[in-house]
């Protein structure tokens, strides 16, 4: 049996579905334990190419069951339109499975979101306006909705009664018009129809995965730097996408994870807004972007580009407690005479820091860059490491030493076969 957590090291979109589709060759249990569809996970294999922002990276595995842990908030109307997908393109679905304790994004959240944002301007903070945020805030304030309470209708009527007098009032102040009850009890009622067959109680299903010794993922969204507590707030995510959230989302006693897998690009990117420490402003962040492809699978959005942050990675083993890593993309550096990674910080008064501060102290800092020669041959028919160019070993080599963690894995491409234990 192996408990293992996949979390992003960066600032998410660091490959982390890719390489849970990988490792779930071997699962017998997949669990996305935080977060919402703001963000996408890209899959590429034999039934094609998806973007999937609820549903666990194992979906494609018939055998490995599924589950959208108590850390999610879930859309209901998104993940139908994900599981309508899923099976236009001949993938099964039936060992998919929800926490009955899951919070829902209510439509009104989504409304709230982008009212709240606008309402930032010059200070706004880059959400994708699919209203986690605002979920996650009424999770905190108790007035939020849970996916169990789809099975409960006199129960769900008295939570979303109590709900909307809140959200109209926060409607009321922003002169939006305020939302009555019955449309909002007739989507719940269509969701019921769809998805309660799915939903579940979650802790037996834990139990009975560490019991038998099963082999089981957890799978994080976005990454460390989007933490709520240990990323550049406010430019973060409304929940914990570390492994120590993986047990509270997922329902585990946290000895119970026994491996940790932290996945990074070799080079880094960033969605919104916030300081990104090692970002490029230039024709060769331009390029990264064009070569990576690096445009937001749920927005669209260009994603900002930047050389490796050992500091910023390094900071995620420590809050992660690593026991590997799984280097993704190596070969969009393929083409590129020199690489740099940032290995420190420059503070205005010229003290050198090998730590991620509070953002008001990082947004002032200077990246200390590391130069290595590229290896400008392609990395993308490796299958193994002495496949690879030696100047990209060394690469990885010193991208391991900063950060104080092993290379496990390594993807030179989107495919499945395009990724290869070290």
């Amino acid at each position: 049996m192996t408990i293992t957590a996949i979390v992003g090291t960066q600032f998410g979109d660091e490959g982390k579905g890719h390489v849970v589709d990988f490792l779930a060759q071997q699962a017998d249990l997949v669990v996305r334990f935080q977060g919402g569809d703001n963000a996408g996970h890209t899959i590429v294999n034999g039934h094609g190419k998806f973007a999937l922002h609820m549903i666990p990276s194992g979906i494609f595995y018939p055998e490995t069951t599924c589950l959208i842990g108590t850390g999610t908030v879930v859309n209901p109307d998104g993940l139908i339109s994900e599981l309508d997908m899923l099976h236009a393109a001949g993938v099964k679905t039936d060992k998919l499975f929800l926490s009955d304790r899951a919070q829902m994004v209510m439509p009104y959240h989504g409304l709230l979101d982008e009212i709240e944002e606008e309402a930032r301007g010059g200070a706004a903070i880059g959400t994708t306006m699919r209203g986690i945020g605002p979920a996650y805030a009424d999770k905190a304030a108790r007035t939020g909705l849970r996916l169990g309470d789809l099975n409960h209708p006199d129960w769900l009527q008295r939570r979303l009664q109590t709900a909307l007098r809140r959200v109209n009032r926060m409607l009321a102040y922003w002169g939006a018009t305020e939302l009555e009850l019955e449309p909002l009890l007739d989507k719940c009622t269509q969701w019921a129809a769809q998805l309660c067959e799915r939903i579940i109680d979650p802790l037996p299903l834990m139990r009975n995965a560490v019991e038998t010794n099963s082999n089981v993922l957890l799978e994080g969204q976005l990454g460390v730097m989007r933490d709520l507590d240990w990323g550049t707030y406010p430019y973060v995510t409304s929940s914990n996408p570390t492994a120590a959230f993986a047990a509270v989302g997922a329902g585990l006693p946290p000895q119970a994870i026994e491996r940790v897998v932290g996945v990074a690009k070799a080079y880094a990117t960033a969605v919104g807004a916030g300081p990104f420490p090692a970002e490029l402003h230039d024709k060769t962040g331009e390029r990264l972007r064009e070569i990576g492809k690096e445009y937001g699978a749920t927005t669209g959005r260009p994603r900002r580009t930047g050389w490796f942050d050992a500091v910023a990675v390094q900071h995620a083993a420590w809050l992660n407690g690593l026991t590997g890593l799984s280097m993704t993309k190596l070969d969009v550096l393929d083409s590129f005479a020199e690489i740099k990674v940032c290995t420190a910080y420059r503070l205005p008064d010229g003290s050198v820091i090998d730590y991620v501060p509070d953002t008001a102290v990082l947004e002032g800092i200077t990246p200390i860059m590391e130069t290595h020669p590229g290896w400008q041959s392609p990395t993308t028919g490796a299958r193994a490491w002495d496949d690879l160019p030696d100047a990209a070993k060394r690469y990885l080599e010193r991208l391991q030493e900063l950060v104080g963690v092993s290379v496990e894995l390594v993807s030179v491409g989107p495919g499945r076969d395009e990724i290869f234990t070290v």
